[in-house]
């Protein structure tokens, strides 16, 4: 407080010692819910609307404390519901500290932002329609198992839907309409078993709809996509369907379609059509399969022989790298820079060509526009500088920010080159991936335009920041941790073919308002030759001795160094520490399983207000993704299995009154 009181007389300290204590017991509100109830009121800008609620303390489950559109039960806050009141600003960080919220309503308003990882955990139902939320759909949701009805409908959402609706098959009304979601629906979607509404209208989803085929619908709306493909007959008796703006095929539909099942599959009298689906997708398969191979023998016996090194170049692809990836794609790849490479870029670089025959639909630019945008691409402007471009922050008259990356005009050969690099960055599309939203390809001029993030980098955060104006709690290292995991995962096993990153640093990760990161320099493998040169001291894999050394799992090991960075703010690489502590990994390694020894490595700037066993299990995960030997790392879905395995081992133990640290915060009990 700013004003100083006289110090009371000694009688009176007891008095008011009591009557502190006695105000606390009389508070009813859990402190977990009041303090995310604060933290969410100052997101939202204080709004006077809100009567009754405070930026800190307050009691809103209590008798005289009546809190706008807050209902309790006991002493814990069950329902939100703040919709239409014309609320602008974020839903803040500490939502998922609401346990016992089964309702979350703030439709109708004026907020934006990612919609944050940490959500109410046990919500029923949440409605966020009509407002202006822009990213994807936080992972976070699929661990809603009680989730009944979720509202996503009229925002600014986009990007690819990930695989995760398998854990919440209460889900009985789904509404994702009106936003800018691309791509296939997500398999996951078949185990909705209880969906009766769904509605993706005014989207720009695509590809079929067979995963729908089984599902309860009573309530179909998928207007206005570029869907394809049959109408399984099944989903033609839903009274209510509406499927307009849609480019179907005309026709009879073929074997294993006509009652609604997928291609290949088997049920009861099915499956005679199933098998025959089967063997007409073998077929086409194969006839593909087999006019690439006649077409790429042709052109290589009219070309000149190919040297020691691949080219990305149409006539010169290889026979065996052709094979390997008929697998997972039969697309004909496309010329990409002309550049020498080693056989394992040669792979790299063919997977990102794949994926360029996919039209997309992105913001094109003038060279003239991001100048003036830029300052002429001032110093000022200058957000950061890696081994193949600058990053300038663009500001427009309406307010409007984003991240310019401008390229060496000698990286590519022409635009067409560019357009390739183009057309397989845009289709990576994940919530916790640095979007592309546009480009500029003119002569001289080659640069991507992606969305600005007002936080800064996790390095910025960890390492160039004033401990105490912009902490980061354990509960937000976690989710940092766990959001770029979730990147790298969707990159290694969710694209086909397989995406290698080559530059994970604690730089490339991009932090928003709320602090969710997103993976940024994704799709620019084939400009890393030698990743010691990208990455810097203290990142680079122990097998990257040479530059085709780098493979998959060594992703996994600068992830490892960005979580060793998370749990000690240290830097990889300190040449300021004595000798044998300037490599971190190197130093923290043998230290990782000594409980003892854990407590003195931890962030200083933590200040002890971390869960022990949290701390553990974070360092054992860690440990494995920094091995010496690729083989012994995890796969990055076996890390985000971890993680998780983290986070609900430690609700589980608060659920049932287990031990918590003394030195443990309220807003920091997800761990």
């Amino acid at each position: 407080m700013a004003c100083r009181r006289r110090p009371l007389p000694p009688p009176l300290v007891g008095l008011a010692v009591l009557v502190s204590v006695a105000a606390a017991a009389v508070a009813k509100t859990d402190q977990p819910d009041v303090a995310a109830l604060n933290v969410m009121f100052n997101s939202m800008n204080k709004p006077s609307q809100l009567s009754g609620w405070k930026s800190s303390g307050g009691d809103p489950c209590g008798d005289d404390d009546e809190w706008k559109g807050i209902e309790c039960s006991g002493s814990s806050v069950t329902e939100i519901n703040l919709s239409g009141l014309g609320l602008s600003g974020t839903l803040g960080y500490q939502l998922s500290s609401l346990k016992s919220v089964t309702k979350f309503d703030v439709s109708k308003n004026n907020l934006n932002g990612d919609i944050p990882y940490q959500l109410p955990p046990n919500v029923v139902q949440l409605n966020l329609y009509g407002n202006s939320f822009t990213g994807g759909v936080p992972y976070s949701i699929s661990q809603m198992a009680d989730l009944e009805t979720l509202n996503l409908g009229k925002n600014h959402l986009s990007g690819q839907l990930t695989d995760m609706f398998s854990q919440i098959p209460k889900l009985s009304t789904l509404d994702l309409s009106f936003n800018r979601f691309s791509s296939n629906l997500p398999q996951s979607f078949r185990h909705l078993i209880n969906l009766k509404t769904l509605n993706v209208e005014s989207n720009q989803f695509s590809g079929h709809i067979d995963v729908l085929a089984k599902l309860p619908l009573e309530d179909l709306n998928l207007q206005n996509n570029k869907f394809s493909g049959w109408i399984p007959s099944k989903l033609k008796d839903i009274n209510n369907l509406q499927t307009g703006g849609n480019s179907w095929s005309s026709g009879s539909a073929p074997p294993g379609m006509e009652k609604g099942s997928s291609v290949g599959s088997s049920s009861g009298g099915g499956n005679d059509n199933g098998i025959n689906g089967f063997a007409i997708g073998a077929m086409v398969i194969a006839v593909l399969l087999a006019a690439l191979i006649l077409l790429s023998v042709l052109k290589r016996n009219h070309s000149s022989p190919v040297s020691s090194h691949y080219y990305m170049d149409e006539s010169e692809i290889d026979m065996k790298s052709l094979e390997q990836s008929s697998s997972i794609g039969s697309r004909t790849p496309s010329a990409v820079p002309r550049k020498s490479i080693s056989d394992n870029e040669f792979e790299n670089k063919l997977n990102y060509s794949r994926r360029s025959t996919d039209t997309i639909s992105l913001m094109t630019y003038a060279s003239s526009d991001l100048e003036a945008a830029t300052g002429n691409f001032h110093n000022s402007r200058l957000l950061g500088q890696g081994t193949i471009g600058r990053v300038y922050k663009a500001k427009y008259a309406d307010g409007q920010v984003l991240a310019v990356k401008k390229f060496d005009p000698l990286s590519f050969s022409g635009s067409s080159d560019f357009m390739d690099l183009v057309n397989g960055i845009s289709k990576l599309r994940h919530a916790n991936i640095a979007e592309l939203v546009g480009y500029c390809s003119e002569p001289g001029h080659y640069m991507l335009v992606y969305d600005y993030h007002m936080s800064g980098s996790l390095y910025e955060f960890l390492h160039l920041s004033d401990d105490y104006s912009k902490p980061l709690t354990w509960d937000t290292r976690v989710r940092i941790a766990l959001g770029t995991a979730r990147a790298l995962e969707y990159l290694h096993e969710v694209c086909s073919p397989s995406v290698i990153h080559k530059n994970i640093k604690a730089s490339n990760v991009l932090l928003d308002a709320d602090l969710n990161p997103h993976l940024s320099d994704c799709g620019f493998a084939y400009f890393y030759e030698d990743t010691s040169e990208s990455l810097g001291p203290g990142y680079n894999p122990p097998e990257c001795t040479r530059p085709s050394g780098y493979v998959m799992k060594s992703d996994v090991y600068c992830f490892g160094v960005v979580m060793l960075q998370l749990l000690t703010g240290r830097k990889p690489f300190d040449s300021s520490k004595p000798r044998m502590e300037q490599s971190l990994v190197k130093f923290v390694t043998p230290q990782l399983h000594d409980i003892d020894a854990l407590g003195a490595l931890a962030d200083p700037a933590l200040r002890g207000l971390y869960p022990p066993k949290a701390l553990s299990r974070f360092a054992d995960v860690l440990s494995r993704c920094v091995q010496s030997d690729p083989e012994f790392r995890p796969s990055m879905s076996e890390v985000v299995q971890s993680l998780f395995q983290c986070v609900q081992r430690a609700t589980s133990n608060k659920r049932m009154g287990g031990h918590r640290s003394v030195s443990q915060r309220s807003d920091d009990s997800d761990w």
